[in-house]
């Protein structure tokens, strides 16, 4: 590993980690299901970023780029899903707050 480029890219790894934080708090502090959801969508681009990153420095550029196609392909379907999901309970429940939304039974 080259200390060259890796002290180059401690600003990125900053930014990495405060990307996740600001993604973990989106999804922890919210009850809204959408807001949920793009804090996830924060947390999967944080990573994103952090596989591409790594892939530099260790100069397999083109092992993180195939990960991180296929990681993409993986989360816009998950994410195409959970949002159909959300919009299920928004038209059974009319309220996308998840203290309603615990109260659904079985």
């Amino acid at each position: 590993m080259n200390l060259e480029l890796l002290q180059a890219f401690w600003p990125l790894g900053i930014f990495i980690i405060m990307l996740c934080l600001i993604g973990l708090y989106c999804l922890l502090a919210t009850y809204n299901l959408i807001r949920a959801l793009l804090g996830l969508e924060l947390i999967v681009k944080a990573v994103t970023l952090l596989i591409i990153t790594i892939g530099y420095i260790s100069r397999h550029t083109a092992l993180a780029q195939a990960m991180v196609i296929t990681f993409i392909v993986i989360e816009v379907v998950v994410m195409t899903i959970a949002i159909g999901i959300v919009l299920g309970i928004r038209s059974h429940n009319d309220s996308l707050d998840v203290r309603k939304i615990r109260n659904l039974k079985g």
